[in-house]
């Protein structure tokens, strides 16, 4: 699971190859952090076919706003520098999310 920032958010994530899989979370969001386990077990079981990265919003705000993330948590999949998918706050259940990586891989 590789942990993005501002500074490489472009260069891991908007500039990859193939799809990624973005965990945005923040640091007093309790939500993230009972999700963030099962990310990292998919990020086992899936990351052969998908990268997975995850960026901490509290620490980038303004790149959270600039790609659309208002309310946390949020698991989003990028393509060629697009968000394709995303479950966003209540929608982001751990049955939801490996639904849709399995759509992707």
């Amino acid at each position: 699971m590789l942990e993005v920032t501002k500074e490489n958010f472009e260069a891991e994530v908007l500039q990859a190859e193939g799809k990624v899989l973005v965990d945005f979370y923040g640091d007093g969001c309790v939500p993230c952090q009972a999700l963030m386990p099962h990310i990292h077990e998919f990020a086992e079981t899936y990351g052969d076919k998908m990268k997975f990265a995850s960026l901490n919003t509290t620490k980038a705000r303004r790149l959270a706003i600039a790609q659309k993330v208002l309310g946390l948590p949020v698991i989003a999949i990028y393509e060629g520098g697009v968000m394709i998918d995303s479950c966003v706050k209540e929608d982001a259940t751990v049955e939801n999310v490996e639904a849709m990586i399995k759509k992707y891989v």
